[in-house]
């Protein structure tokens, strides 16, 4: 059968490329639809509540956020940067074993690390009677141990979590980083502090400007373990604003205030780092040969890279698994456990089913180019930016609207009100991890996309292949590897998402991160041990996964 020519074949393209530009900018409609929202609802003022919360609650609460972000930006700066510069450039003992292990805190959500701090270093908790046995003491009034509960105690354990992110993007800057330039300063006369200090720290500032902005927005985001720890974030204020005070436009314009002001931060953070944008490395360029440590130096090393390992994922993995364990054997499981896990995987399948459709769209219609620039990916990733409770709060208003509506309509027509469909049920948490985490398949389907030449494009419309087929039976293929990646890290994160399940769920149905709040907020912590065990066991999945596909390969 004779092929059809090339014009023949994209006849219908016209047609298709509108069809994706419409269904592109449906789903960037999708997303700014809660921002639009939330700047209504907050327009339609709160009466007497504003004011009041303008002068005792958001002072105090802003205070307090500003004050979390930037402990948390400097510890897990420092841990971060520090522990890549270690694993990038020196040879100590373990390292190779912690290249990959110091990704491991990422698997605990931090509202998990804050459940289990608090009931491990109660005074009659397992890590001060240990501490007690060794040291003979009696009563718990012969030890003291640091207080968790207070804005420093959040700083540490929020640290002990967030600095992967850190880690990574110092890391893979400090690799790409040339010999040459190193040697350079060496031969200079400088030292290996200072050439780190004036040298790679230089270079790698853009990169981990992005890893302390992620660490960031995953603090503001926070309402667990800030909630737990006793820190009045704003956050937290928008979120005891809607359950305490049952005002939605007060709770709006708190999660107003608070999105200007995360977007404020990201612009100067980007601002800042305008101009230090790093050269590409040359064909020749190889990454700087790592320096073996001295004996006390190479011990120092292990034991920097070991405390946060220990304490950001060892301790609590161990405390829970053996709180777990405690629990199964007396109690045994509870029966509830399975629905809450079936409820939480029901929810999170269906939306990273949802997110991996829309973000397929965008980046078809970039790849077809049916649309130019950069604009709608970006537009389309800006929920990852949004924290879970902003994007609750934004989501009801339109959801309520709609509900009204269709109800409406069908008690005009068929004399039956159909009540809540969307707010009422779970699709409302389903939207919601959509929009917030669409930028992971966006940005996951684009690179994907960067690895398969144009060329096959052309061979297949040559061949008379129409643009459908294309997508179907060349691209789909080859992005497997992409899908499955962007699939699973969308999975693990509608998990662990806290926020926008609390203000989204349906009423009297749990999940695995409900059931873990719910039994720290009465404190019976030992209740809620497997539910977050069970987090983090799959939250391992995607860390192991991220630590192969990150780690360099030698030579």
């Amino acid at each position: 059968m004779a092929a059809r020519s090339p014009a023949s074949a994209g006849a219908g393209a016209p047609t298709g490329a509108r069809l994706l530009r419409g269904a592109s900018a449906a789903v960037v409609l999708l997303v700014l639809l809660p921002l639009a929202a939330l700047v209504w609802t907050a327009a339609q003022g709160s009466g007497d509540l504003w004011p009041h919360l303008l002068r005792h609650v958001v002072p105090h609460a802003l205070l307090e956020t500003v004050l979390l972000a930037l402990g948390v930006g400097v510890l897990a700066g420092i841990i971060g940067t520090g522990t890549a510069w270690l694993v990038a450039v020196c040879r100590f003992p373990g390292r190779g074993l912690f290249e990959w292990a110091l990704l491991l805190p990422l698997a605990i959500p931090t509202y998990i690390q804050a459940f289990v701090y608090v009931d491990a270093v109660h005074p009659l908790g397992p890590i001060p009677t240990l501490i007690r046995s060794l040291l003979g003491m009696k009563s718990p009034r012969d030890l003291w141990l640091p207080e968790v509960r207070n804005l420093p105690g959040c700083v540490v354990l929020l640290g002990l979590v967030l600095y992967p992110y850190v880690y990574l993007a110092a890391r893979a800057a400090f690799l790409m980083q040339t010999a040459s330039i190193l040697d350079a300063a060496r031969t200079l006369g400088a030292g290996a502090g200072e050439t780190f200090l004036r040298i790679a720290l230089p270079l790698a500032r853009p990169a981990i400007a992005v890893g302390v902005t992620l660490a960031l927005m995953e603090t503001v985001n926070d309402v667990g373990a800030s909630e737990f720890l006793g820190v009045q974030t704003l956050t937290l204020s928008i979120y005891s604003t809607w359950l305490n005070r049952s005002s939605l436009p007060g709770a709006a314009q708190i999660a107003l205030f608070m999105l200007a002001i995360l977007f404020a931060l990201v612009m100067v953070e980007r601002w800042g780092r305008r101009h230090l944008s790093v050269a590409a490395i040359g064909a020749r360029a190889h990454a700087p040969a790592r320096r073996l440590l001295g004996r006390g130096q190479g011990m120092l090393a292990m034991l920097a890279c070991l405390v946060p390992v220990t304490l950001g994922f060892l301790l609590p993995a161990g405390h829970l698994a053996h709180t777990a364990w405690k629990r199964w054997l007396f109690h045994g499981v509870p029966a509830s456990i399975w629905q809450e896990a079936a409820n939480t995987a029901l929810l999170a399948g269906l939306g990273t089913l949802a997110a991996l459709g829309c973000g397929l769209i965008v980046a078809v219609a970039l790849r077809v180019r049916a649309l130019r620039g950069g604009l709608v990916p970006r537009l389309a990733s800006l929920g990852y930016a949004v924290p879970g409770t902003v994007l609750a709060v934004g989501l009801l208003v339109p959801l309520a609207g709609f509900d009204n509506w269709v109800s409406s309509t069908s008690a005009r027509l068929t004399g039956v009100p159909t009540g809540l469909l969307l707010s009422g049920s779970g699709a409302a948490l389903v939207l919601a991890y959509v929009i917030r985490f669409l930028a992971i398949p966006v940005g996951g389907l684009e690179a994907g996309y960067g690895r398969i030449g144009t060329t096959l494009d052309m061979a297949a419309r040559s061949l008379g292949e129409r643009p459908p087929g294309v997508v179907r039976r060349i691209h789909l293929p080859l992005l497997r590897p992409a899908l499955g990646t962007a699939a699973l890290l969308v999975f693990v994160d509608c998990m662990k998402e806290l926020p926008a399940t609390l203000m989204l769920r349906p009423l009297n149905f749990e999940t695995l991160a409900s059931h873990v709040y719910g039994e720290a907020a009465r404190g019976t912590y030992e209740d809620g041990a497997l539910a977050a065990l069970l987090i983090v066991l799959v939250g391992l999945v995607p860390v192991i996964l991220l630590a192969r596909l990150s780690r360099p390969r030698e030579g």
